[in-house]
Parts: structure tokens; C-alpha cells; sequence
């Protein structure tokens, strides 16, 4: 694969847990006659990584994945978070501290390729960083209210200064008499999940004890912020495609996907 014109290189990781309370088996639901984690795969296979890799942790992901000649490895089954299952992926990959990786989770089949490289070329543009993101501008009143919508702000240098579920920055006057007819300006900025990370914070990162602010907001970031690591975010022009956590979700993905076959 092509290297990025920055000359970085960098690994993909797509955590993948067949388990699922709201879609069950989501990463091997059918979109197009493949495999959703097979489609995600796919996606960052357009972006300039060098190695595409499903950290699958059950045997029918990972014949999923070798049916279509995705990149796949096995890990163990009582991971709690994505992050964990992506240590244990960089311990089996034998990955260098320093190299870049970055987790784009699978049930994004309509992931931006370059968004993946912005990502990854973010951290590497910012050593003091430990990790990196990627946010974009939020365009309506309902989002901006919406505590399924994480919300960021960010320092002079593009650094996070915080993620929340509330309505951040808040904006006061704005909000001095309700409901709140307009946004902020400038406008306030969604966060996008998509990480990235050196490989050997990765390792580092579940033995971190887990911040009191990141139990509150149940925002998994918000442990490496409370202990002292930095966050480098990419802004991006615009917002992502639709993932999936339910069936809508799924209908909603299959349509625009046949869309555009």
C-alpha cells in the first residue's frame, strides 16, 4: 500500500466483539453480501496504512475475515473495552513502542479513508501527544443538546482540553433564556470516535486506573487526559458517515450503501 506523502507509517487495528446487547453479531451483519467488519476492513484498506488488521474475538470473525482476505488475529473473549482488545492486539503484532497505530472501530463500514490517515498524521506531526483524534463542526441545536453527542473543546495547539456529553463550551449568554435558538460561534465541535495512538501507550493504557470524570461521562478518553496525557485532534471539514449500533442503523447503512455500488 501507499505510504503517506508525509512518509509516515502507520498499522490499522478494528477491534471486533461478536457480542452485542442492541445487534447481535454486529460484525458479521450482511451489508451488500459482506460482512460489516469485512466492509470496515475494506474502507481502511483505501487509506495509506501499511497493515489492515481485524482483532476479532471469536473463530467466525476471523473466518469472516480470511473468506475475504482480511488481515485477522484472535484475542481473548473477556476484554472490557476496545482499548484492551487493542493492547493485547499490539502484544500479538509485536508492534514498536513508537509505531503509529490507529483504531477505527467496525461498525463504521462508510469510514473516510482519509480521515484514518488525518489521524494518524496528527499524532505523528505532535510527539508530545500520546494519543490523537478527530473532531467536526456540529451544524444543528439538537446535537449540540443531544448527550449522545460527545462534544470537545480544544486548546491554541489543537490539544483537547476536554470531552463531554454536556454541551460544551457553554456558552452563556446563549443559554440565559431558553430553549436556545442558535449555536455558538465559532460553532462547537463534535467529537468523531476514531483514535490514534503509539503502540506503546497502547500497552500502557488499561493498566491506567480508570479517572472518577471518565466513570461520570463514561468516556474512555478522559482516563488518559486525567493522567497527564495529551490529545493532538484533527478537525475535520466534515462529518462522518452514519455507523451502525442498531437495526435502524443497519437499514439505514444497506440503503446508502446499495446506493452507491
Amino acid at each position: 500500500m501507499q505510504v503517506p506523502a508525509a512518509g509516515i507509517r502507520f498499522v490499522v487495528l478494528i477491534p471486533a466483539r461478536l457480542a452485542s446487547t442492541r445487534l447481535p453479531d454486529k460484525p458479521l451483519a450482511d451489508i451488500g453480501g459482506i460482512p460489516m467488519v469485512v466492509r470496515v476492513a475494506q474502507r481502511a484498506r483505501l487509506s495509506s496504512a501499511a497493515r489492515v488488521v481485524v482483532a476479532a474475538d471469536d473463530a467466525r470473525i476471523m473466518d469472516a475475515c480470511r473468506t475475504h482476505g482480511v488481515e485477522t488475529l484472535l484475542t481473548r473473549t473477556d476484554h472490557v473495552s476496545g482499548s484492551d482488545r487493542l493492547a493485547e492486539a499490539c502484544v500479538l503484532l509485536g508492534l514498536a513502542d513508537d509505531e503509529i497505530v490507529v483504531n477505527v472501530q467496525g461498525d463504521e463500514p462508510l469510514i473516510d479513508p482519509s480521515l484514518i490517515d488525518a489521524v494518524a498524521i496528527t499524532l505523528a506531526n505532535e510527539p508530545g501527544a500520546s494519543m490523537s483524534t478527530a473532531v467536526h463542526a456540529i451544524d444543528s441545536i439538537e446535537d449540540f443538546l443531544n448527550p449522545n453527542v460527545v462534544k470537545a473543546v480544544l486548546d491554541a495547539r489543537g490539544h483537547a482540553l476536554y470531552f463531554s456529553r454536556a454541551p460544551i463550551p457553554w456558552w452563556r449568554d446563549g443559554f440565559a433564556s431558553q430553549p436556545l435558538k442558535a449555536l455558538p460561534s465559532p460553532a462547537p465541535l463534535r467529537h468523531i470516535g476514531i483514535y490514534g495512538y503509539r503502540a506503546g501507550f497502547v500497552r500502557q493504557f488499561p493498566s491506567l486506573p480508570p479517572a472518577p470524570v471518565e466513570s461520570l461521562e463514561a468516556l474512555e478518553q478522559l482516563r488518559a487526559m486525567w493522567h497527564g496525557h495529551r490529545i493532538a485532534v484533527h478537525v475535520s471539514d466534515h462529518a462522518p458517515g452514519p455507523g451502525v449500533d442498531t437495526p435502524e442503523d443497519l437499514v439505514r447503512v444497506r440503503a446508502r450503501i446499495a446506493a452507491i455500488s
